[in-house]
């Protein structure tokens, strides 16, 4: 399996450094996607999505912190700490399994088309999130079984949101409740 991640980074990483808009897209794609993903949940706040923003916000901070436990059993170095290919990004030489960057994209993704108001917007950002984790490959900085890792962790943290979904809504109310107490607005009931 060492070999088969190893190959597949190979074979992705084999194209940077040959196209400078290439480069510049992934390399935008893989430090900045999850700022993009940020903005996305603001979006949808403002936009009377409070709910939805809130179970995809619960979402990738069960993931992340998934991934920090995980991370407490398992090490796995990244492709820089092996030798091997091109690394566009400077990075700590730390754990590389799952990707953070992917699981925080993806698991709002997935969260955001799990929910029919938000379906749209899901699928679009299910294709920005795989292409933040194939270009996290493609700078150097992680294994594509780093991403595999990251998309299983994403699957999980957003299947247990979803059980756990109508026990959230009480906070979801009490947050939303206090949005519009703080901002002088009309409590919105539709939540």
């Amino acid at each position: 399996m060492l070999t088969l991640n190893q190959d597949i980074f190979l074979s992705i990483n084999s194209y940077a450094l040959k196209s400078h808009l290439l480069d510049s897209a992934m390399m935008a794609a893989a430090q900045d996607m999850p700022f993009l993903f940020i903005g996305l949940l603001f979006y949808l706040w403002f936009k009377n999505k409070k709910a939805e923003a809130l179970y995809a916000g619960y979402a990738t901070t069960l993931g992340v912190g998934i991934n920090l436990v995980v991370g407490l059993f398992y090490f796995h170095n990244r492709p820089f700490m092996d030798h091997l290919g091109v690394t566009l990004l400077a990075h700590k030489a730390e754990n590389s399994f799952p990707s953070d960057h992917t699981t925080f994209t993806v698991s709002i993704a997935l969260m955001l088309l799990y929910f029919k108001s938000t379906r749209t917007i899901g699928v679009i950002s299910t294709f920005l999130a795989l292409w933040c984790g194939i270009a996290r490959v493609y700078s150097g900085v992680h294994y594509p079984f780093d991403i595999l890792g990251s998309i299983i962790v994403s699957i999980i943290a957003v299947v247990i949101i979803a059980i756990l979904k109508n026990r959230l809504t009480t906070v979801n109310k009490h947050i939303i409740s206090t949005w519009y107490k703080i901002i002088g607005g009309k409590d919105e009931k539709n939540f």
